[in-house]
């Protein structure tokens, strides 16, 4: 009985444990150190460190700006006596009502319309010539950029003497041809065509060199099939290039939605008042904010406009989305 007793002792853990060695059939469980712990934690964790600083970074100057505001906008807000008391949607109530309102949104859509449209199809337009090879083409394709390097307060002081109403150099070419002199600072259209000018001449080669890159990644296989199928530049054009730019296309006409609807510098620096006209003939959104926040010291109207104008911005680019969904799916199905 001593000699059994002895050989089950020999197999059993000295611990208190279930049996170990090749007779057992329980294992401890290996200890993790703290080494393997951390690189676990790092592949799990590292991730979103990397990527917090665009968030933090947001939140301050891109989140708490948009919900500040919203909170200014439901408040009797001075620039001078600070925070009053809520008074929930009659500043928006007050701004829905006022005529200047909707003149500057009217300003705004329509200066947004006469730039975007035609950047969009004259930058498509130079980024294809400038996709050939051309001598000094680094030459061209840096000419482009200058323009958008020169500083929106530059472009506008020069664009408004080029269509002053009396001495300006537009006016002295077309009454040099027997045409009659426009009023680009007293007539509505007329100064949102020569405001639009100064934007397309300031973004339409970024806008180019943009569709440039976009135009290299074409794969050129895709030229020479339709070049053996007989179609010419135009029809390469047409059925190659404008498809595989539909992405670009969509991505451009976005941010030049954004920064349209958010035009500033120009209109203000168009005449010297800087107020959008003596009717608000060009007045924009905008400008009808900083009016409304620095000039009337009321804040809470100011924030007003700022929100209408950012709920504006993403309708437009709710739109954009089920156009580029659309686009994408029948590329698809196709």
């Amino acid at each position: 009985m001593v000699a059994p007793a002895r050989a089950e002792a020999a197999v059993t853990s000295p611990r208190g444990g279930g049996p170990t060695g090749p007779a057992g059939t329980g294992r401890r469980k290996p200890q993790i150190s703290f080494r393997h712990r951390a690189s676990a934690w790092d592949r799990r964790y590292s991730p979103y460190l990397y990527i917090s600083p665009f968030f933090l970074l947001f939140a301050v100057v891109g989140l708490f700006p948009l919900i500040y505001t919203a909170w200014v906008a439901v408040h009797d807000w001075d620039l001078i006596m600070g925070q009053g008391e809520f008074i929930g949607m009659e500043n928006f109530a007050h701004i829905l009502g006022e005529r200047a309102f909707w003149v500057s949104l009217r300003n705004t859509l329509s200066i947004f319309i006469l730039s975007s449209a035609p950047q969009v199809v004259v930058a498509i337009l130079i980024a294809y010539l400038l996709d050939y090879n051309l001598r000094a083409k680094t030459f061209w394709r840096m000419g482009v950029l200058v323009p958008y390097v020169v500083t929106p307060v530059a472009v506008a002081l020069i664009f408004s003497n080029l269509f002053g109403d009396r001495y300006g150099l537009v006016n002295s070419t077309l009454q040099a041809i027997g045409i009659d002199a426009i009023g680009w600072h007293s007539d509505v259209l007329p100064s949102h065509l020569a405001i639009a000018t100064m934007v397309n001449f300031r973004w339409t080669g970024y806008n180019a060199l943009i569709f440039l890159a976009a135009m290299q990644a074409v794969p050129r296989d895709l030229y020479e099939a339709a070049a053996i199928d007989g179609a010419g530049k135009v029809r390469q054009f047409i059925s190659v290039t404008i498809p595989n730019l539909r992405p670009t296309i969509i991505f451009v006409i976005i941010t030049s939605t954004i920064g349209g609807l958010q035009i500033f510098d120009e209109p203000r620096m168009f005449d010297q008042y800087g107020r959008g006209g003596a009717d608000g003939q060009w007045q924009t959104m905008t400008l009808y904010l900083y009016e409304l926040g620095w000039t009337r010291s009321d804040f809470g109207l100011a924030s007003a406009v700022a929100v209408l104008l950012f709920l504006l911005i993403v309708a437009i680019g709710l739109v954009n989305f089920v156009i580029t969904r659309r686009i994408s799916s029948s590329e698809v199905k196709r």
